[in-house]
Formats: C-alpha cells, sequence, structure tokens
C-alpha cells in the first residue's frame, strides 16, 4: 500500500479523529497512488495513524477509518450496518421501530439518507433510500471507484428489502481523466422497471424521480422543518420560494393554509408539484403553481399579500471564493421577504452553502432586517434532521441552517 507520512506535529487533527488531512501537512508520499487509491497515513515517527482514499488538491486523503478496518473483506457491509442502525435509532429505517410490538411506533415514513459523507465515517459517499430503492451520489474519485463494491454490500445489508441500486455521480464525482461517470442502475431485482416512486413522508405523499431530479430526486434534509410549517401554516397565505418538487408546500397545505403559492424557475419541478398536490388530495383551488424566478416574484409581490414565506434557495457559495458575493445575495433576498411579509407574519429563511456557517448566517439575516427598520424576533433556529448526522469531530458536516422569524 502506498504510505503518506505527515509532517511533525501536523497529526493531531488525526489523533481527534477529523477525517481530511490537507496537502500542507504531508512530508513525504511513498509510492505513486492514483487518485481513489487507499493510502495508509503514518505520524513522522512511523506510527500507523489512519487509513483512506487519496486524491488530487488541498484535501488530500479522506480517511475511512482510523486504523487498518478498510482492508478487511466485510469493511464496506459494517460500515453501512453502522449507518443503517442510527437511522433504526433515529426512527426512520422502516415504518415501525419498537422495543416490542406493543410499543410500535408508526412514523408514516419510508424514506431518509442512509449515508452523510463524514456523518457516517464515509467521506464522499452520499446514499438516499426511497422505499426499495437506494440512489447513491460518489462525492470523491474514491468513492466513485469503489461504487460496485458499495453496491454489494448495500445488497446483503438490506437484503430481499432491496429493489434497486442507482449510481448518480455523473454530476457530484469530480471531473478527472480516465473517468466517465454515467449514470445508471448498479442493481435491480427482477421485474423492477421504475425511474420513480411515490414515497411517504410523516404521513405526506411524494413523487420522487431519481434520474432526472435534483441530487438524488427530493430535498430529504427539510423533512422536520417542513413539518414545522405544517404547524404554523393554518389559516395562512403562504409563499413557499424555491419550491422545487413542493415539499413545504404540502404540509401548508395539509396545515389547514388558507392559500399556498409556489414558486420555482424548472418547469419540470412544478409539474411535480401539481402532482404532489393532488396526490395529496388537495383541491386544486388552495394552490397556485408558477415557474418564473423567485426573486423577480418576490420582489413584485404585493406587500402584506403573504403571511408566512419559505424561503429556500440553492446554495449560493458552493466554495469559499464565492462568499462575499454569496452573502450579499443572502442579505438582499432576505430583506426583501421582510419587507414583504404581512405584519404578524413569518418567515422561514434557509441556507444550505456549506462555507457558510449559522453565526454568518444569522448575522446577514439580521443585517437584512436591519435595513428593512421592522421589528423582528427569532422564534426558532433550524437545522438539518437526525439521518443527515454531524460528525461531532466534523463539525464542517452542519451545513443547513435556518430561522424561523416572527415579523411586525
Amino acid at each position: 500500500m502506498n504510505k503518506v507520512f505527515l509532517k511533525r506535529g501536523r497529526e493531531e487533527s488525526v489523533l481527534r479523529f477529523h477525517p481530511w488531512i490537507f496537502s500542507g501537512a504531508i512530508a513525504e508520499v511513498q509510492g505513486n497512488p492514483a487518485e481513489g487509491d487507499i493510502v495508509a497515513v503514518y505520524s513522522h515517527d512511523g506510527t500507523l495513524l489512519a487509513c483512506g482514499h487519496w486524491q488530487i488538491g488541498s484535501i488530500a486523503v479522506r480517511i475511512l477509518s482510523f486504523d487498518s478496518d478498510v482492508l478487511s473483506p466485510g469493511y464496506w457491509e459494517t460500515m453501512l450496518s453502522r449507518a443503517l442502525a442510527v437511522r433504526k435509532a433515529a426512527g426512520l429505517a422502516g415504518t415501525e421501530v419498537s422495543a416490542g410490538e406493543d410499543n410500535a411506533v408508526h412514523t408514516g415514513t419510508d424514506c431518509y439518507r442512509l449515508v452523510h459523507g463524514e456523518g457516517d465515517n464515509l467521506p464522499g459517499l452520499v446514499i438516499d433510500c426511497y422505499g426499495g430503492v437506494c440512489v447513491m451520489q460518489a462525492h470523491s474519485v474514491g468513492m466513485f471507484r469503489a461504487r460496485r463494491q458499495i453496491a454489494d454490500a448495500l445488497r446483503k445489508v438490506y437484503g430481499d428489502a432491496l429493489e434497486a441500486i442507482y449510481d448518480k455521480s455523473s454530476g457530484t464525482v469530480p471531473f478527472k481523466a480516465g473517468l466517465d461517470p454515467v449514470d445508471g442502475y448498479l442493481y435491480r431485482k427482477e421485474g423492477f422497471c421504475d425511474d420513480s416512486r411515490t414515497v411517504s413522508e410523516n404521513g405526506h405523499k411524494f413523487v420522487v424521480d431519481w434520474t432526472s431530479g435534483q441530487k438524488t430526486g427530493f430535498f430529504l434534509d427539510q423533512r422536520e422543518n417542513r413539518a414545522l410549517v405544517e404547524r404554523y401554516a393554518y389559516g395562512r397565505n403562504v409563499l413557499n420560494l424555491f419550491c422545487y418538487t413542493g415539499g413545504f408546500s404540502v404540509y401548508a397545505l395539509a396545515g389547514g393554509a388558507a392559500s399556498v403559492v409556489s414558486v420555482d424557475s424548472s418547469a419540470k419541478a412544478m409539474d411535480l408539484v401539481e402532482k404532489n398536490v393532488a396526490l395529496n388530495g388537495f383541491r386544486s383551488s388552495l394552490h397556485t403553481g408558477l415557474c418564473c424566478d423567485a426573486i423577480d416574484y418576490l420582489k413584485g409581490a404585493d406587500d402584506g399579500k403573504f403571511d408566512l414565506m419559505i424561503v429556500d434557495p440553492p446554495a449560493f457559495a458552493k466554495h469559499r471564493g464565492a462568499l462575499k458575493n454569496a452573502l450579499r445575495a443572502y442579505q438582499r433576498l432576505n430583506a426583501a421577504a421582510i419587507s414583504k411579509v404581512a405584519p404578524g407574519g413569518l418567515v422561514f429563511t434557509f441556507s444550505c452553502s456549506q462555507v457558510v456557517d449559522k453565526e454568518t448566517f444569522a448575522l446577514t439575516v439580521f443585517s437584512a432586517a436591519a435595513q428593512t427598520g421592522r421589528s423582528v424576533r427569532i422564534l426558532d433556529r433550524l437545522n438539518q434532521p437526525a439521518d443527515h448526522a454531524v460528525n461531532i469531530y466534523h463539525p464542517e458536516g452542519e451545513y443547513l441552517k435556518g430561522l424561523l422569524l416572527y415579523v411586525e
């Protein structure tokens, strides 16, 4: 195996179980590792510290194990079994979680994230489960090269309950010469021919299209925040900006909203919004879907027309170089929402940009509120759910942050 030796004193983060080794911490590389190869990491004195995937860039090694377990034949099955145990503990894997039949808890949810990268000690890997279908995305060359081993392990972990495994890595794996990622099925049970299906989340139904939808087909990370919208929606006129397939809209209607307007620039997404509204049995007169630019629509909306707004834009900053412009965009967007919402209205505002931490986001929203001159209170601080677990040794994994605002 290729070996990586760290500079003296640079092993401290590894000893604290942080899963990244930066190129500047490396003193010597023995061998000639190709991107995605497994390398062993040693301290300057030759003590084995970890094993992980080698990659070209500022993050040189993504750690898979703080010993040599990654070399064992059962490594992938062990790691996926541990990830599934976390989801079972959170009441998400399957429709029942119980200590005994008499105490069964029915969640009404059959979709969840099984693997959340560093949060499950599998950096560079995301697996979302929709009923019996697992959708995999590799965010590193190493995970992409291991995709068939991972698929084999998934089949062992789920057994007959697994219907299909779909690899959707073409848009996430880093571009490298010699790699030609093409999305497609790694496994299909005999007779399986679906490219979408209806899933249940907290008893609400949604059509998920994993082949052509964004990410893996559905934004599972907003599950608990959608439930919070349902709690506050009764009797309110709701505006759902950047609505994608209408998750927040369905929950608002379920909560008794007087009306809901869903806005997204994707015609395909808006088609799914209409399907999801109808699928859950809501009257079409309560819902309006608009395919247009969300920011332009908000700017042109009448003041006070809406008394509950959801502002959930895509990531404005995907790397630190874009941070300054992203913060300006978040400030302008939130200032527009706060200025437009009716007195006594609520604004659910979010950022999914990993490089924007929760303190910076809160300060940006504070600046937006101050710009409007309105009285604003924070009713709740919002984040990602349990299946998007954050490794305590990798705080960078806490990417989703949000605020629930009350505006006088």
